[in-house]
């Protein structure tokens, strides 16, 4: 097996190629950052990984070692195959934007998880019309029994990593979340790099 290493800026996104069977290994070196992310079958890109789907195919609201992200198609895309953090992984919550941080009180131009989607896919060629919704790695997104949500930093700590595994061709985007105005980036709201080894089949 072959590895790959690679940083993700704060606030940037990248996309990444991920064969069927291949891993991709999210390292969260200072434990507090958000990744968003998706997944864009190879051969159709406008069959994307479906938080909607997802949820109902697991029956769960957060996302847990064994289940699998699923396409519009309900398709699995991925599958969380190892996990060292000891929070759950958001599903509900939208990827940032504009929008969002015009809302927060933010005058000049933000980077966005939204816009960084749209930059990674635009890298390989991709482009659509939309923004699917993302599973938001490491996000901390309580619930409560009157179906309120909170905003809190992770719980995830430095070095803490998940483990997804490809279930078919597909385009992974990750985006280090951009947001410094809510805690969802930890209590001193500043966004940091991700570690990303993507793991091949093939020579040593």
């Amino acid at each position: 097996m072959t590895a790959s290493h690679h940083i993700l800026p704060a606030r940037h996104g990248a996309a990444y190629v991920l064969n069927a069977g291949e891993h991709a290994l999210v390292r969260n070196p200072y434990g507090n950052q958000v990744v968003d992310t998706w997944a864009l079958a190879l051969a159709n890109p406008e069959e994307h990984s479906a938080m909607e789907h997802t949820r109902s195919v697991n029956s769960n609201i957060f996302f847990d070692n064994g289940q699998q992200v699923v396409s519009i198609h309900r398709r699995p895309m991925l599958t969380l195959v190892e996990d060292t953090s000891p929070g759950r992984h958001d599903t509900l919550l939208c990827p940032c934007s504009s929008a969002i941080y015009r809302e927060l009180g933010c005058t000049a131009p933000h980077r966005s998880c939204t816009d960084n989607f749209h930059e990674a896919i635009g890298n390989h060629g991709v482009s659509l019309s939309f923004t699917p919704a993302s599973l938001n790695l490491f996000m901390n997104v309580p619930v409560a029994a009157d179906g309120s949500l909170d905003r809190l930093p992770p719980v995830s700590r430095p070095g803490d990593h998940v483990l997804l595994r490809a279930e078919m061709d597909v385009l992974l985007v990750l985006s280090a979340c951009p947001q410094d105005i809510t805690p969802i980036n930890g209590a001193d709201h500043t966004p940091r790099d991700i570690e990303l080894e993507i793991r091949r089949e093939g020579a040593a």
